[in-house]
């Protein structure tokens, strides 16, 4: 297990960049960003790769893909990495930047986007319900998984000159199936602003596939580790299952089933018909998978890297997935018990409670004890817990950790007493008070025990539950 957990998921950066801040407070655009390499896509400028849930630049309208192209109106064409992390994150203590982005949809589209700016030692409850992420696996972690894509760009095309597609005729033989697959890719198209056109399209996108048994297939050959379950996205059902498929590295006279998916989009105006984009699939399976559920499930992912390229073969994922309670405090991290900020508008502003308010207990569990403190209970709470799980649910988070397990549903109260422990200092399940195996009575409300100055007082809030996730290849 990493150590310390706490301050391992707390770092405090400019998420513009990650630059770290040398200021009294720390300001965030919500965004991250590559420097492009791609010829056809953005060549030397900021390529929006993540955009932050609950972030201005998700209000804003900024999607991942976006080239950005100015900055507050200077143009990053021939800029450095330096210069343009300096654009976005200028001294001064400005509150705001004005973008230029160029996408497949829109040639200049201005985004203004507020920075988020916190006391550079505060703690949100967002990177809190991270770092305490145990208590509540069911609806927060952080997990990878890796498709065995191969994505090539062969020919240099500009991207951005391609509005409009077409999918050829139908195989008659096959047309229920390549019904699904080119609703599935439309989808994605029309998400990045592309449009269907029959009769002068831009490109055509043409699909290959397969399913068939695999001659070299020696079950002798297999391995109880190679036999393993996969887990990966499913993006149909919004969650992550498991799936009949061997890692990209096994042999393949494990696989007793061979699986491939392609999409190649071909440029129309060009008499050579060249290739400008193509991404395929090639699966090893113990099971088989029809054709149409993995079109549904995984295109989507296989779409990720159009027009944007970052990963060129077996590409790994990150699902990030939390939902917690919301109060809008930010906590000092050196000192857990002070409160730093109070969000405006935020439950917690509108409850009373108030900057430099020192938050002694919330539902009578102790915020006395500093973050190396309660990293140790909680890594104790950890391991005493772990006869409370259930092993049928274990995986491996995206950190390596591969004993995260949901509650087993028949412990719940055992759980929740554990919790309320006050040895086990678990005042931050708090963050999860909404779920039965924190709290049974299902009332989710909280109790915060406040001193200000020398008056103590007990205020009620009413949390938001907020729920928020992201995929992202890394």
């Amino acid at each position: 297990m990493r150590q310390p957990i706490l301050y391992a998921l707390i770092t405090l950066t400019l998420c513009a960049g990650n630059v770290k801040g040398q200021y009294p407070s720390v300001c965030r655009l919500g965004f991250e960003y590559d420097i492009s390499q791609s010829a056809s896509w953005g060549y030397g400028k900021p390529v929006v790769t993540e955009i932050y849930p609950s972030s201005d630049a998700i209000e804003a309208g900024l999607k991942a893909g976006d080239i950005i192209e100015t900055i507050d109106g200077v143009s990053v064409e021939g800029q450095d990495a330096a210069m343009i992390a300096g654009l976005l994150n200028p001294d001064g203590g400005k509150n705001s930047v004005l973008l230029t982005v160029t996408n497949l949809n829109d040639t200049s589209k201005p985004l203004h986007i507020r920075r988020d700016c916190k006391p550079t030692d505060a703690i949100t409850e967002d990177r809190l319900a991270a770092a305490f992420a145990m208590y509540s696996l069911e609806t927060t972690s952080e997990r990878g998984f890796v498709c065995p894509f191969v994505t090539t760009t062969p020919d240099t095309a500009d991207f951005a000159q391609f509005k409009t597609y077409a999918f050829p005729p139908a195989d008659e033989s096959n047309r229920r199936l390549e019904e699904v697959i080119n609703e599935c890719i439309g989808k994605e198209l029309a998400a990045k602003g592309l449009s269907p056109d029959t009769v002068a399209p831009h490109m055509i996108v043409e699909t290959f596939y397969f399913l068939k048994r695999n001659p070299s297939y020696k079950a002798s050959a297999q391995t109880e580790g190679r036999r393993m379950t996969t887990y990966r996205y499913d993006c149909a059902q919004g969650q992550m299952e498991k799936f009949p498929f061997f890692n990209y590295a096994a042999p393949e006279a494990d696989a007793e089933y061979l699986l491939q998916l392609g999409i190649r989009m071909i440029d129309n105006r060009d008499k050579r018909r060249r290739v400008i984009w193509e991404c395929e699939s090639n699966e090893m399976m113990s099971a088989a998978f029809r054709l149409e559920n993995y079109a549904r499930t995984h295109i989507p992912l296989m779409c990720m890297q159009y027009p944007y390229v970052r990963r060129n073969r077996n590409v790994r994922f990150t699902v990030t997935r939390k939902e917690y309670n919301y109060t809008g405090l930010n906590y000092d991290i050196d000192r857990l018990g002070r409160i730093m900020r109070v969000d405006a508008g935020s439950p917690a502003r509108m409850s009373g409670l108030r900057e430099n308010d020192v938050v002694e207990t919330i539902d009578n569990l102790s915020m006395s004890g500093s973050a190396e403190e309660f990293t140790a209970a909680y890594k104790q709470f950890i391991l005493n817990t772990m006869s409370m799980r259930d092993r049928e649910t274990v995986f491996t988070d995206v950190n390596g950790f591969g004993y995260c397990m949901y509650w087993d549903k028949l412990k719940y109260t055992q759980v929740a007493d554990a919790i309320r422990a006050p040895r086990n200092r678990a005042v931050f399940a708090y963050l999860y008070k909404y779920a039965p195996y924190v709290n049974p009575s299902g009332v989710n409300i909280l109790t915060f025990g406040i001193r200000r100055g020398r008056e103590k007082t007990d205020i009620m809030v009413s949390p938001s539950i907020r729920a928020e996730e992201t995929i992202t290849i890394q």
